[in-house]
């Protein structure tokens, strides 16, 4: 390991040739890969930031980068200085730690890659123990950089899971629990009570929880946790509620959100992004921030709704472009390609639709397309191209023989997969990119790059 890097591209190649299970598919890592210890003997070496900077540690099956952002503009707008801490990121490594919305720059990436090297030397030598993976590095960076830029306090979006994710090392001041379904099976479980307590993991004693879980099995075992840790529970649709009016002008994104806190009534907030979904999203971040308020955080009701206004969240249900419409949408799982679907049924039913699709290998595919192939006109499979665990086209078209005999076409790459579907999409059509992160991240980047869009 070289005592000192010089370039960004050098810390960036650093970072990318350590484990990383964003990367590699599930078969080839287990529970027992994921040690806090190792976290916790990393940060040891930096002089434990996460000790000092108070956080709000928030897990779920999906909403939980959504409901992060929220928080993080709502408390900014409050006055504080706000460290965010998200994954995975859409176009540069450092959109995931931002204090403020400010990104380190690359030199600063440079010099906290620089910082670890030794330590994390040290600990590859160590018997006994995996080496620190990509995560738990890029992890213990973000800590060092809310440190250096003097956060007041922390939101964290956990990375898998919950239990034995690296970011369970946090002092938390409130924990959020967004929604419980299936994935990451091979790791968390197959049964939703399995997953529920993997979540639940991220609660603390005396910490308190705010759950938008709406299934029984997962709400009895993080009620159980909570009880267990003396964790006070705020449960949706029994200690808060909320109710959502989304805008009627398809041009005019977004909508208005009540929500009934089990302290006081926060009435007719923006909320910026769009579905149902995210509704219920703003609802857990308002909850949140009625919380923190009340353990002393100075946060009024002009910077929730200045906060809520000024949220943006790329690749999550974004339009990026009209005549035709074109949605980029991360939806990788069942649950977040059903809040796909019933966000477009909700704001674009009577639109022609085309979907461009490309998934990860260890997802449920063949889940997602079920859902896929009767609601949308024509079905564009792709692959795409940064990350081997993308699922080969060819696999992909099998994978859709299994669920439907209809007509799809396939292209061999995103950027062939965009040509075909505007050369096959009118004015009034809609065109969707969704399956994954990484198909997102591909054709959100290749449209910046292109003539601009029309609006």
């Amino acid at each position: 390991m070289p005592s000192t890097l010089s370039t960004y591209q050098q810390a960036l190649e650093f970072l990318y040739n350590r484990i990383n299970y964003e990367r590699v598919q599930s078969s080839a890592y287990s529970a027992g890969d994921f040690k806090l210890n190792r976290m916790r003997g990393l940060l040891e070496t930096i002089g434990n930031p996460q000790d000092r900077i108070p956080a709000v540690h928030i897990a779920g099956t999906k909403g939980k980068g959504s409901t992060a952002v929220m928080i993080a503009s709502i408390l900014q707008a409050a006055g504080y200085r706000v460290g965010l801490f998200t994954s995975p990121h859409i176009s540069k490594f450092e959109e995931r730690m931002t204090v403020n919305g400010i990104q380190p720059s690359e030199t600063e990436i440079v010099d906290l890659v620089n910082e670890l090297l030794e330590p994390v030397g040290h600990l590859d030598q160590e018997l006994g123990g995996m080496s620190p993976t990509y995560f738990e590095i890029t992890t213990a960076m973000a800590w060092q950089f809310f440190a250096q830029q003097q956060a007041d306090i922390v939101v964290l979006e956990v990375g898998l899971g919950g239990r034995l994710d690296a970011t369970n090392v946090c002092k938390p001041e409130v924990c959020v629990i967004t929604s419980i379904s299936r994935d990451h099976t091979h790791l968390l479980g197959s049964e939703i009570h399995q997953i529920a307590r993997e979540k639940a993991g991220i609660i603390k004693t005396g910490v308190p929880v705010i759950s938008g879980v709406v299934n029984s099995p997962a709400q009895e075992v993080i009620a159980e946790v909570c009880q267990q840790r003396d964790a006070p529970l705020s449960q949706l649709d029994r200690d808060f509620e909320y109710r959502h009016v989304r805008n009627a002008d398809s041009r005019t994104i977004g909508g208005r959100i009540t929500v009934q806190g089990p302290r006081q009534n926060f009435a007719d907030l923006p909320l910026p992004l769009i579905g149902e979904h995210q509704a219920h999203n703003a609802a857990l971040a308002v909850t949140a921030i009625e919380e923190l308020a009340a353990r002393g955080w100075n946060i009024d009701l002009a910077a929730i709704r200045f906060g809520l206004e000024q949220v943006q969240w790329p690749a999550r249900i974004e339009v990026v472009g009209h005549d035709p419409l074109v949605i980029i949408d991360a939806a990788h799982n069942w649950a977040s390609i059903s809040a796909l679907i019933q966000t477009l049924d909700e704001h674009f039913p009577e639109k022609s639709r085309i979907a461009i699709f490309a998934a990860t290998r260890d997802k449920d595919v063949q889940g997602m397309l079920r859902q896929l192939l009767p609601r949308f006109d024509t079905i564009i499979l792709t692959c795409y191209q940064s990350n081997p665990r993308s699922v080969p086209v060819e696999q992909l078209f099998a994978m859709t023989r299994t669920v439907s005999d209809r007509h799809v076409h396939v292209a061999l790459d995103p950027e062939t997969a965009w040509k075909m579907a505007r050369e096959l999409a009118g004015p009034d059509d809609l065109i969707c990119i969704t399956g994954s992160f990484f198909i997102a991240a591909e054709v959100r980047q290749l449209l910046q790059e292109m003539p601009k869009l029309s609006t």
